[in-house]
């Protein structure tokens, strides 16, 4: 199925780029670091978006919606940058990862009924990030710059605005189409986080060093969101949302590779928990 391997594909991608998210935001001012993340994604989407268009396409609703999710998409990544501040991977990923549980809340608050196999699967996610969270309470202090609390709340903030995003670019894409809506949805998002850097420590700029690296991160991040939002047109565009979201044990192995983050086994159980309760839903189309 065309969705599912849109999913696939930009988990695998974030996977990369949140690992480079956990190494570079390490004591450092976050929200230069965004900007040239989004810019740099902005930019490459630009004339991708003018060549290939479909502009004539775009409705006012369109339009409208699309903006939404930029906002979205403008609290999910500064709560995830912010999350991989704090807390290693193995906390902040699983709790992420598991936005597809909010499918659920959605489809409550309009009135649709859940199979007890959808329950079954959040109760999984809800037990493995308990089990990540607790079992972090015993982590040496030098992995964390606040306590895990802390992390997991600005994680699930993350989680909320990617669930948002996804659902509302997906939406967006079929009042419009799928180029006009990413690229609104990124320059939104890029106006977002500017005014809200101008006004909290005026205009800098990360690192020379950091730059090449936020640059192919923008780049990244651009092409995972983009699967995920193109597949708004396609049939079962919800397993592409359901797919991306594995990108968070990719991440924690990943982490434990090439950062050497230690996980411990409890740990390991909570995180496959989590990620095995987001696969459920996945199979069982929500």
């Amino acid at each position: 199925m065309l969705a599912l391997s849109f999913g696939l594909g930009a988990a695998l991608l974030w996977a990369v780029h949140d690992l480079l998210a956990r190494k570079l935001s390490q004591g450092t001012a976050l929200l230069p670091l965004i900007m040239v993340v989004l810019s740099a994604g902005t930019v490459g989407l630009v004339p991708v978006a003018l060549i290939l268009g479909g502009w004539a396409q775009m409705t006012t609703s369109a339009w409208g919606v699309a903006a939404l999710s930029g906002l979205a998409f403008a609290v999910a990544i500064g709560g995830l940058y912010r999350a991989f501040s704090l807390a290693p991977v193995r906390v902040v990923s699983p709790v992420v990862g598991a936005y597809p549980l909010l499918t659920l809340v959605f489809a409550v608050a309009q009135g649709r009924s859940v199979p007890p196999g959808d329950w079954l699967a959040v109760l999984a996610i809800v037990i493995g990030i308990a089990i990540v969270a607790v079992a972090a309470r015993d982590d040496a202090p030098e992995g964390y710059a606040a306590s895990p609390a802390v992390a997991i709340a600005w994680a699930a903030l993350s989680a909320l605005g990617f669930a948002a995003t996804f659902a509302l670019g997906q939406a967006a894409t079929r009042m419009g189409a799928d180029l006009p809506v990413m690229l609104a949805g990124r320059v939104v998002a890029l106006l977002a986080i500017l005014a809200l850097m101008l006004r909290q420590t005026g205009p800098r700029l990360p690192a020379r060093g950091q730059m090449g690296v936020l640059v192919v991160m923008g780049l990244i991040d651009a092409v995972a969101l983009g699967l995920v939002t193109a597949s708004g047109g396609l049939s079962h565009a919800e397993y592409a949302s359901v797919a991306s979201s594995l990108f968070g044990v990719l991440t924690v192995l990943l982490a434990a590779w090439f950062l050497k983050e230690h996980v411990r086994p409890v740990q390991w159980l909570g995180i496959a928990a989590v990620f095995g309760g987001i696969a459920v839903l996945g199979i069982l189309g929500t």
